[in-house]
């Protein structure tokens, strides 16, 4: 990210670590983010639980050692994600995203979801907020991926299901006309 201090904490919401695993690149995305400390929370740990019946390879996001958990224990810390499940909604589908955003705040980092609503949300109560292809963008301007690699994967990704804003042959394109990161 930059030279001058440590790379802030990600917050990971579901749906890039769902598409991930079931794409079989959860270690392409630890090795991509080797240095960065990365966190989820519980309820999207829960979130991810109740989809392994169906997509057996979400395990593999329940077993990974490498996504820790940020806690939502403390009064502080339950007023935070209050505040958020109210600002984007507190449907069962918001509540990851809500508990994300609050772990974000908390640890002054960064949320990692492709939600296009909830990123408005965030971004409009001045929460850095980025997704799926933000993070492809930034491992190859590290050098820790080429552009082509980076659209393969963008490419897995979508015949996951996952809907992003461009396919693996206009990552590129996208990244620069955009700025990403």
């Amino acid at each position: 990210m930059s030279d001058v201090g440590p790379d802030p904490v990600l917050v990971f919401d579901a749906m890039c670590l769902n598409h991930f695993a079931r794409a079989e690149r959860l270690d392409v995305l630890r090795d991509l983010l080797a240095g960065t400390v990365c966190l989820t929370t519980h309820v999207v740990r829960e979130e991810i639980r109740a989809g392994v019946e169906t997509y057996p390879l979400l395990h593999t996001v329940l077993d990974a050692d490498w996504l820790g958990l940020a806690r939502l224990d403390s009064l502080d810390e339950i007023r935070c994600f209050a505040k958020w499940a109210q600002r984007i909604g507190s449907s069962g589908r918001n509540l990851g995203e809500a508990s994300v955003f609050s772990a974000a705040e908390l640890s002054r980092g960064i949320a990692v979801t492709d939600d296009r609503e909830a990123v408005a949300v965030g971004r409009a109560h001045g929460l850095e907020v980025h997704g799926t292809v933000w993070l492809l963008a930034r491992a190859s301007q590290d050098g820790k991926l080429n552009e082509v690699a980076a659209g393969n994967i963008v490419d897995a990704l979508i015949a996951t299901g996952m809907r992003l804003p461009c396919s693996g042959s206009t990552f590129g394109p996208y990244v620069r006309r955009h700025g990403c990161p």
